[in-house]
């Protein structure tokens, strides 16, 4: 599988300790299977001045010990999942966590939650009608280091 993570640097070996906290799924290594998606995450960088360095990756498909958790849609179980990772609460630990991405539009919705001004029933009404981007955080530093293989990295 090819997978994208842009940054302001080339990085040929990735390692959860630099990752930030409090991200949807929580410290790791964010990446998308969608190129598309990694390039317009780029123009954040131009923006403010920096480089913007689209590096691309391939994840074995084989992959054993690895417990990996899928969200499918935006729904109560992603809720909840996010809603704790974002608080820093303890929550479900997985290696590869794949599912969608609480951007501009979405975290709208999950910060009226936060805030209790929706409800949950209200915040998953409102999700239902958005369709998910796509991010894979690889949350272990072993299956970094044991599945995920630098092939590029290209200026954009």
């Amino acid at each position: 599988m090819i997978l994208y993570h842009t940054s302001t640097e080339e990085i040929q070996t990735p390692d959860i300790e630099h990752s930030r906290e409090r991200l949807d799924f929580g410290k790791g290594f964010y990446l998308t299977p969608l190129q598309m998606q990694a390039e317009r995450y780029g123009e954040r960088f131009s923006r403010r001045g920096d480089s913007a360095i689209l590096n691309t990756y391939s994840l074995d498909e084989e992959r054993t010990n690895c417990v990996h958790k899928v969200f499918d849609a935006y729904n109560g179980e992603w809720l909840d999942f996010v809603t704790a990772c974002r608080r820093g609460l303890p929550h479900e630990q997985y290696d590869i966590i794949e599912g969608g991405i609480a951007d501009d539009q979405v975290f709208n919705t999950v910060d009226l939650y936060f805030s209790g001004i929706y409800t949950r029933e209200q915040a998953l009404d409102q999700l239902r009608f958005k369709q998910p981007n796509h991010q894979i955080c690889i949350t272990s530093q072993r299956v970094l280091d044991q599945y995920l293989h630098f092939q590029s990295s290209i200026r954009l």
